[in-house]
């Protein structure tokens, strides 16, 4: 979790038996559907019996992807998630893949271009 922070994404941790705790600066909810905001990642730290049943929680709300962890693997759940239009990657580490792709140098240009923007608006008040 504090890996993907530091790349600049924000996490919400689900887990029903921390709720209301704080893990890493950020509330625990008992289930995704506890969040409030539009999700676009669920990355998935169970085992692969209990992965469909996260899948399916984030085909219901609507998430933008899955993402299951190295050793998580349950190919029906996987194209459940892709029929319903998710994108899937599966046996494989966010933080791995995120400086394969270059994708740690996007996530911090959209922090700097936000904190950009937020420092014009305050500068016209």
């Amino acid at each position: 979790m504090s890996g993907l922070q530091a790349y600049g994404y924000r996490v919400i941790p689900v887990n029903p038996n921390l709720v209301g705790e704080r893990l890493f600066g950020e509330m625990v909810v008992s289930e995704l559907a506890d969040i409030e905001e539009s999700i676009d990642l669920v990355d998935v730290f169970r085992n692969s019996y209990a992965a469909g049943g996260v899948v399916d929680e984030a085909i219901a709300i609507q998430a933008k992807a899955v993402w299951l962890q190295i050793g998580v693997i349950d190919q029906d759940a996987a194209q459940r998630a892709l029929d319903a239009g998710l994108d899937v990657a599966m046996n494989v580490c966010p933080m791995e893949e995120i400086p394969r792709l270059g994708l740690e140098n996007r996530v911090a240009g959209q922090q700097q271009q936000q904190g950009r923007r937020r420092s014009k608006r305050r500068r016209k008040l």
